[in-house]
């Protein structure tokens, strides 16, 4: 009898992906080990009161120490690929500056014992750890910003191409942008709210100048992945029709129309000033991928700014929706996925590669230290759930490739510290030590099955 009758797994087609993700600052630890350099989650995790109970991400899973343990795990759990990210520090501490054999000798380690065990390496370059020197000379808000990107992207594929050859270029550029450029709750921490927009463009040109150098050095599979929700609307009052839609052009549109389209959306009729594009650029950013890349967690339901706000729209609670541990930000609703999927399917039609779900996970309440497993049945009915809603939108129509559940490991969640555990396996932040929970057994499972 089928152990996982919720979900039809006859909907996803022959090859479908199954994936687990971890990134670099928030599993490596070791942060000043082998001459690493400092990057602007350094900087901000040593900012006073910056991030939850003064964590410092050390040494969490300590997974440049012990990433055998990891890849163990993978192999375990029977993915085809293993999502993990490259610290642009760990590679070249200065941009422009000398490489250090050190860091790729780590990443080279990593990918063999994941080819070894049967597991794809799927690396991502970025994953938010920009290098203080940048930061220091304006950081995303630069162009050259974007300019150094390409050529550590040429490092890193000149180095590694010969056995990673499915990448990432960046992740989230959203929430660099809004979260860490516009309110400051994530490094590097500036609070420019419309000032911070240059910081989107240069981030997608840093993709298209890195998806060039990857292609150029014989990857086999590149794109970018960006956080995407589904915005609703608070009511249908018009000052809340205006505020979803000017955040779905901010969220959304905004990010994936260069890329798929080859234009930005009409950001004056918005009153919101153009993109500082230069010739060429938009040629650079949408160069066909080969999948477009959707991280999922929540929709977002959106109200009219109250008076005075400096920016015209308010996220709410979305009525009704259970939550994660982080609260009402972070609703649940798994249909949501289904239909932001099938409008990106119906939106972008023959100019929309396949896609891939890069991050798809929740966190909720779990203790710090364990003795036998965790039997966290919140997090298999939400990755249940959304799993379901994928093979929705495929049964729809949409071409969806691979699923990803993020995460892995217990691990740093940013400026929540040690507070949110979304890993598959638990992790104690004292020891390091990895206990495999229920949803690692269920996850395990249901890959099994898709396969039988």
């Amino acid at each position: 009898m089928p152990q996982h009758p919720s979900i039809d797994l006859e909907t996803f087609p022959p090859g479908f992906r199954w994936s687990a993700a971890t990134a670099a600052f928030q599993v490596e630890g070791s942060r000043t080990a082998d001459g690493r350099g400092r990057s602007i989650w350094d900087d901000f995790v040593d900012a006073p009161a910056a991030v939850h109970g003064g964590a410092t991400a050390e040494p969490g899973p300590d997974s440049y120490r012990r990433h055998r343990e990891d890849v163990a795990l993978l192999a375990a759990l029977g993915v085809d690929r293993y999502r993990f990210s490259i610290s642009w520090v760990r590679v070249q501490p200065e941009p422009g500056g000398p490489v250090l054999p050190a860091g790729l000798d780590y990443y080279r380690r990593l990918a063999d014992d994941l080819l070894d065990a049967g597991v794809t390496p799927f690396a991502t370059l970025y994953h938010w750890d920009l290098p203080s020197t940048l930061e220091q000379q304006g950081g995303w808000l630069q162009r050259d910003t974007a300019e150094r990107f390409g050529e550590y992207a040429e490092i890193v594929a000149e180095a590694l191409g010969d056995r990673i050859r499915h990448w990432y270029t960046l992740n989230e550029p959203v929430s660099t942008s809004l979260q860490g450029y516009a309110v400051g709750t994530l490094a590097p921490g500036r609070q420019l709210l419309f000032d911070a927009l240059p910081t989107v463009h240069h981030q997608l040109l840093a993709h298209g100048l890195a998806q060039r150098a990857l292609r150029a050095a014989g990857a086999e599979e590149v794109g970018i992945v960006n956080n995407h929700t589904l915005v609703l609307p608070a009511s249908e009052m018009e000052a809340d029709l205006t505020a979803a839609a000017v955040y779905d052009l901010l969220h959304n549109l905004v990010f994936a129309e260069p890329v798929l389209t080859g234009a930005y959306p009409d950001l004056e009729a918005f009153g919101i000033p153009p993109m500082p594009v230069a010739d060429g650029d938009l040629d650079v950013i949408s160069a066909p991928g080969d999948f477009y890349g959707i991280n999922f967690y929540n929709p977002t339901t959106v109200a009219g700014a109250p008076h005075g706000s400096p920016i015209p729209f308010q996220i709410v609670p979305t009525p009704g929706a259970p939550v994660t541990g982080f609260g009402p930000e972070w609703p649940i609703v798994p249909a949501a996925l289904t239909e932001l999927l099938l409008d990106f399917h119906e939106r972008y039609g023959d100019r929309l590669p396949p896609l891939v779900i890069g991050e798809n996970g929740a966190s909720f309440p779990e203790p710090d230290h364990v003795h036998g497993r965790v039997d966290d049945a919140d997090r298999i009915g939400y990755l249940a759930g959304h799993i379901d809603a994928v093979g929705a939108a495929i049964r729809a129509g949409a071409d969806v490739r691979e699923y990803t559940v993020w995460s892995l490991l217990d691990n740093f969640e940013w400026a929540d510290g040690w507070t949110q555990r979304f890993g598959l396996v638990h992790v104690d932040f004292d020891t390091a030590q990895r206990t495999p929970k229920a949803s690692f057994d269920w996850y395990r499972s249901l890959i099994a099955e898709s396969r039988s």
